[in-house]
């Protein structure tokens, strides 16, 4: 797999539990949480959908050859930019795995884009410090 292909399934996984709107090759068009993709058909699984005409559904199943569009009003996590703050306050200590959606701060502390997710004394509460500033920064 190139680089590009490992990069564009990056950027749609980061869409995983997101709002999207979808378009398809039918006219249709859906509005809802992703859930759920296959990576090889690009069929995707939306929940709590609403079509163009303000019909809800609970789970909306599109196979990838019906799907015209993928739109994302919602600004993914901008994991790299954490990690990079959080290299100011531990350097050569930070492992960004953006594939996998997570940092490892001196090896024992995990951080998601909800916090921090393993680790704990006073390392743990600095990432969570760092992390705290960082999201009410990017909210304003």
């Amino acid at each position: 797999m190139s680089i590009a292909q490992r990069k564009f399934f990056t950027e749609v996984a980061a869409l995983v539990d997101k709002t999207v709107i979808v378009a398809t090759t039918t006219g249709k068009t859906f509005t809802g949480t992703l859930v759920g993709i296959n990576p090889d058909s690009l069929s995707l699984c939306i929940a709590e959908a609403k079509d163009e005409t303000g019909k809800a559904s609970h789970r909306v199943f599109l196979t990838g050859n019906v799907i015209a569009q993928i739109s994302s009003t919602e600004k993914p996590f901008d994991l790299k930019a954490l990690a990079t703050r959080l290299e100011k306050v531990f350097p050569t200590m930070v492992k960004l795995y953006e594939d996998k959606g997570f940092i490892w701060v001196m090896d024992k502390v995990k951080l998601t884009e909800q916090g921090v997710m393993e680790g704990s004394g006073p390392a743990a509460e600095r990432v969570q410090r760092v992390y705290d500033q960082f999201i009410s920064e990017s909210k304003s």
